[in-house]
């Protein structure tokens, strides 16, 4: 770094100071604006970027250069140059030397003009037209500068000469912890996408990748003292096929698993280290262990016998808590696990572990006496402490789900917060490290679009703005608590996922609206921008063969419905930037000859929206999105209800009865009314009177998450509000497994009415959900 970039750093950082500012915040506030010369599109966002004059050209004679004696920095410049080879068609010559005059057109990396204030991953970049340095106080954060490189250039490899534009960079994270998750027990990937999958960690910036290897369905990692584990539990006899909800189930008769050797896994975490990418390994306990069960079955509290679990879900067997050979079994498998991953965390599991055998097994009693504990909650916490006693001996620390703080937290454990943030909120607040990793926004193996344009996926909606709107650190936190928040990772369990194919789908391109949440100062995020940043990513992603969804171009369709006037306002949209939207409103299918969307559409009539999103050539992009609006008689008329929703399920309130828009079979896409233990009773005021003779109403079943279709419901009108007439009761609803929707209808006599009464009544009691309250979702009230 010449002395003239770092005075300016210098200068900067005590400007910041006065200011009041530090830390990365400090640069994001002191960036600069100069005129462009080339476009530069980096994400994640770096802290601070300075654009200038001018270009550093590529040639034969470019040379990379770093520091003397050091094969670690050699190593990373070799990585760059195989960069620079597929890009660029050139193989510049790596040297270990300090620069002269004589070194001509170079890019230096060295570690001898360090910026303190930017830790082992920050670094400076300076480009002019001369040369380009890349500085950093550890070899890691040259590394990840190198990312920063690769960026500069083309997405794809060009047959023109090229030049990465003039530019000055200060960067370093914002997060410790900067992960992806990758389950391989439901659906085994070879080693060879594994590696795949830690390049596109590194690509993205990332320093974490956790590597989930035991579940019910597959043991995936060999270990010597205990061979049958491999032979026996990593193989399951069938698998589930469709959606766990499709019921009844349905499985295939073929054989499915595999498993990792120790050299494989050694083999992995080498192929990590290279790229500064910690691998922490993840085996279960004491829940999801069916697999492990059925190799040794006295480990259980029953003895079996079992089957490796051909479909998904949790299981009431898990790892006997009152037997000591369960904690001598586990403790021999840590100790083999400890020798393949240095990483100093551990993953223990912890989560959905139900105590169903551990209240009728007697050693699991006679262990809870033993030991006074209160009940079986706490021969969890139990269970969890000892096994960190013995890997805290090891020198390693524990890290668990958010239900290891059930029944009391082991004293140093990490907590990684699933359900929400609220339970790394309160790991924070007892000061315990956390990374966050909450469903609603970082589950990747959620659907990332609408779900009747995406493969089946296990449920919820995770598109990317909703992963780039992700705030890791909670602001109930204070100021000190905060500092427990390491981070944050999203997570891609695999039930639905069975191809290394639709792995990327998946991850692609949600990774790098995480990769920007992660790194860049959240003062600095920006999602006008990163959407525009995005078009080159996608090109990138394009050249290297990656299978990326193209969710973000699909039009998103709002309806907006007002009472007042009774029409509806129609909103579209992508998630990508440079795209042109065409649409219909009779059902045909879109083109570029179709109406342009300006601007919101005000409909006054039934429509079938259909629309797509078209590039600058008109070329299509996008899957067509279709929306149907029905303004039936009741259509936005005024809805009383008796119960008000649950907070969570309110959609757009009472009017979402009378929108016009049938809800999906998914409860979770914002068109269902959910009333938690309440009856349903709706009263439509058709505001004069009017002749109908049909009403139509339906309601949502999805049993694996409490929802029930209605026990009864009942259908009534009137002319005054005050007497109704009832015209029809169903009490016998469909009793039918799976997930779908009841469409009830009833006729009315052919007279005029203003109000319509529809109550629903819920199924408790009467079901298997007597000891809980049951859920009941309805949706649009149709009256023709």
């Amino acid at each position: 770094m010449n002395p003239r970039f770092r005075k300016k750093i210098a200068s900067l950082a005590v400007a910041c100071a006065l200011a009041g500012l530090t830390g990365p915040l400090a640069f994001a506030q002191g960036q600069q604006k100069s005129a462009p010369q080339q476009t530069v599109s980096i994400i994640p966002q770096p802290v601070k970027l300075t654009q200038q004059s001018g270009s550093f050209a590529l040639g034969k004679e470019t040379k990379i250069i770093v520091d003397p004696k050091n094969d670690e920095l050699r190593k990373i410049g070799e990585y760059l140059a195989k960069h620079l080879q597929e890009t660029a068609g050139l193989q510049p010559t790596v040297l270990q030397k300090a620069p002269d005059k004589n070194s001509g057109k170079h890019i230096y990396l060295t570690l001898n003009t360090p910026i303190d204030t930017l830790g082992t991953e920050g670094y400076t970049l300076e480009v002019t037209p001369d040369k380009i340095t890349l500085s950093a106080k550890a070899p890691q954060g040259l590394f990840l500068g190198t990312q920063t490189i690769r960026q500069l250039l083309p997405a794809s490899k060009a047959n023109v000469p090229i030049s990465i534009p003039a530019l000055e960079i200060v960067d370093k994270p914002r997060y410790q912890w900067r992960g992806m998750h990758l389950d391989v027990a439901r659906h085994f990937f070879p080693v060879e996408f594994v590696k795949e999958y830690i390049d596109y960690l590194a690509m993205h910036k990332m320093n974490t990748f956790h590597w989930h290897l035991t579940e019910d369905q597959g043991w995936r990692i060999e270990i010597k003292k205990y061979p049958e584990l491999t032979q026996v539990g990593a193989y399951r006899d069938g698998t589930l096929i469709g959606h766990y909800s499709n019921q009844p189930h349905r499985f295939t008769n073929e054989r499915y698993g595999g498993y990792y050797t120790q050299e494989q896994i050694k083999d992995v975490v080498k192929y990590a280290q290279e790229r500064y990418i910690t691998v922490v390994p993840e085996i279960e306990m004491p829940g999801h262990a069916v697999a492990a069960l059925t190799t040794y079955p006295h480990l259980s509290c029953t003895g079996g016998p079992f089957e490796v679990e051909k479909k998904w879900g949790v299981f009431d067997d898990i790892f006997c808590a009152g037997n000591e050979e369960t904690f001598t079994f586990l403790e021999n498998v840590m100790t083999e696990v400890l020798d393949l991953f240095p990483s100093k965390i551990v993953h223990i599991g912890g989560d959905e572990a139900p105590k169903t055998r551990w209240k009728e097994c007697p050693k699991c009693q006679k262990r809870i006496a033993d030991e006074g504990l209160k009940d079986e909650h706490e021969l969890q916490s139990y269970f969890i402490q000892r096994m960190e006693k013995f890997l805290n001996a090891k020198g390693r620390t524990i890290i668990g789900w958010d239900e290891i703080l059930e029944g009391g937290l082991a004293p140093n454990a990490l907590v990684m917060s699933w359900r929400g943030t609220e339970g790394g909120i309160a790991a924070a607040k007892q000061k315990h490290y956390v990374v966050m990793t909450p469903a609603s926004h970082v589950y990747f193996d959620y659907y990332q679009g609408e779900p009747s344009l995406e493969p089946t996926a296990i449920g919820g909606l995770v598109t990317m703005e909703k992963v780039y709107s992700f705030e890791p650190t909670p602001a109930e936190l204070s100021a000190d608590e905060k500092k427990y928040i390491l981070g944050a990772q999203a997570n891609l369990w695999t039930e639905y996922i069975p191809s290394t194919e639709h792995v990327e789908y998946m991850v692609f391109p949600r990774i790098s609206a995480l990769s920007e949440v992660l790194w860049t100062p959240a003062a600095k995020k920006d999602w006008d921008s990163f959407q525009a940043r995005m078009q080159q990513q996608y090109k990138r992603y394009d050249a290297m063969g990656i299978n990326y969804a193209r969710s973000t171009f699909n039009v998103k369709q709002q309806i907006q419905v007002d009472p007042a006037k009774s029409v509806a306002t129609v909103h579209l949209n992508t998630g990508a930037k440079g795209t042109q939207i065409f649409y219909t409103l009779d059902g045909s299918e879109p083109t570029t000859a179709s109406q342009a969307y300006q601007g919101p559409v005000q409909l006054t009539n039934s429509a079938v929206i259909k629309a797509a999103s078209f590039d600058e050539k008109g070329g299509l992009l996008s899957k067509v999105s279709t929306k149907e609006l029905d303004m039936h008689k009741a259509f936005a008329h005024t809805v009383e209800l008796k119960h008000p929703p649950h907070r969570n399920y309110t959609a757009a309130g009472p009017t979402t009865l009378v929108d016009g828009q049938l809800a999906s079979n998914s409860f979770t896409n914002g068109q269902w009314l959910g009333f938690l233990g309440t009856d349903v009773e709706a009263v439509i005021d058709l505001k004069e009177k009017q002749r109908i003779n049909r009403i139509t109403s339906s309601y949502l079943q999805t049993k694996g998450d409490g929802i029930y279709l209605p026990s009864q419901v009942e259908f009534a009108i009137s002319k005054d509000g005050k007497k109704y007439q009832t015209v029809k009761v169903v009490k016998e609803l469909t009793d039918k497994p799976g997930v779908f929707k009841e469409v009830l209808t009833a006729e009315v006599p052919n007279k005029k009415v203003r109000f319509i009464k529809v109550t629903a009544k819920n199924p408790l009691p009467g079901t298997e959900q007597d000891k809980r309250k049951a859920w009941l979702f309805t949706d649009e009230i149709i009256v023709n």
